[in-house]
């Protein structure tokens, strides 16, 4: 992870690349966000259960033993340790962690084995070996293409955007799913009873809530401030559009606690459902529709800020003090709401602006289960995509 900028270089002056963040490959459709496929690496039917790489279910589950044991070995502080552990949270392997200050090879770096293959070195050495052995889904896709004359915290902005599209979608699809079935339990153990699923389901859009709040706030103390100061009032109507949908967010959080202690399958739990629903495809419209503004009209401004990369980098650092459920107990399910290589990209824009305890706490919140316990030797999320259809 120190040498990050190295990784960001773009090295093909001819290619137009996305103008905030990386485009998803086409060739590589099993990997893409999409409503029809079985081979999505993300969950995308009604249910709304929050696994980053849950199993289609008309596939079987397979077998853990079937799959290539990796270890490594790190120091459990180490935000490179983390990051390498992250990674590895999305690939078909079986994971086990030795915590070691300095792993038996005699590298002071993370060390992965890998049968007979000791690999270390930077996180981008490490990365390019599991991408080369394990191809589904690359890590380090794109990544060559990023434009590098974008300012650091627009590309983490547009990053925000994105997730919060992919949940706002995915709560979407699964109220209207909740509306259909009038509120009754579809019969999966995993969501539990109807009342069990709908309290899920306010979890969700609570989580969710949070971001989007904190992410306003990043965008109204640190991103429109700097360009208030180059062009005043240029930031005005995309002040006013957060303050516009807020009574909306709220209102929707009021909905949903109202449905919880209706009668499922009663047709007031329908209509309270259809009109939640209809709600969130007005706050889905509004948000998309917003964020679309911002990164036409807005944000490449501020590239004629002409900010120094270290003046970049402390925005982003500040951008990160004001989100701070979004960098600590909330980064996992902000996670969810981006591609492999995209949330690889996103935290490595956190290692260039943050100091290495800062950062190796940020990314210990992905590793780490809620309960504080370490999933060493259990099988990742990845085992999920050695299913066939």
């Amino acid at each position: 992870m120190g040498n990050c900028s190295k990784t960001l270089k773009k090295t093909n002056p001819d290619h137009n690349p996305d103008k905030f963040y990386p485009k998803i490959d086409n060739s590589d459709k099993a990997y893409q966000k999409t409503d029809n496929s079985d081979k999505v690496y993300r969950k995308t039917d009604q249910s709304g259960a929050t696994n980053l790489l849950p199993l289609p279910s008309t596939l079987p589950s397979p077998s853990t033993s079937s799959l290539p044991v990796v270890r490594l070995y790190g120091s459990p502080t180490s935000p490179a340790t983390s990051y390498i552990r992250f990674a590895l949270l999305y690939k078909p392997v079986t994971l086990l962690f030795i915590p070691s200050e300095k792993p038996d090879f005699g590298f002071e770096t993370p060390v992965i084995q890998l049968g007979s293959d000791v690999i270390s070195g930077s996180s981008v050495t490490i990365l390019r070996y599991l991408d080369a052995k394990f191809p589904k889904p690359l890590l380090l896709s794109n990544w060559n293409t990023y434009n590098e004359t974008t300012p650091v915290v627009v590309t983490a902005t547009a990053l925000q955007h994105k997730s919060l599209v992919w949940h706002l979608d995915r709560m979407v699809r699964w109220g209207e799913d909740l509306a259909a079935r009038g509120g009754r339990s579809k019969g999966d153990p995993v969501m539990g009873s109807a009342r069990m699923e709908v309290k899920k389901y306010a979890k969700s859009y609570s989580q969710l809530l949070e971001v989007m709040l904190e992410h306003a706030q990043m965008e109204e103390k640190i991103v429109f401030p700097i360009l208030e100061r180059e062009d005043r009032g240029l930031s005005k109507s995309v002040n006013e559009e957060h303050a516009r949908d807020l009574p909306l967010m709220n209102g929707i959080k009021e909905d949903i606690k109202t449905i919880i202690v209706l009668d499922s399958g009663s047709s007031s739990c329908q209509d309270a459902l259809f009109s939640l629903t209809t709600r969130l495809k007005s706050l889905q419209e509004n948000c998309k529709k917003h964020f679309e503004e911002e990164e036409r009209g807005i944000l490449p401004l501020m590239e004629a800020t002409e900010l120094t990369q270290g003046q970049q980098e402390r925005v982003l650092e500040q951008s990160l003090d004001v989100m701070p459920g979004t960098h600590s107990n909330l980064l996992r399910f902000f996670m969810e709401g981006l591609l492999p290589h995209e949330a690889m990209l996103y935290l490595d824009l956190i290692t260039r602006c943050t100091d290495k305890d800062r950062a190796g706490s940020i990314y210990r919140f992905l590793v780490e289960e809620h309960s504080g316990k370490r999933n060493e030797g259990r099988p990742t999320m990845g085992l999920l995509l050695k299913a066939k259809s």
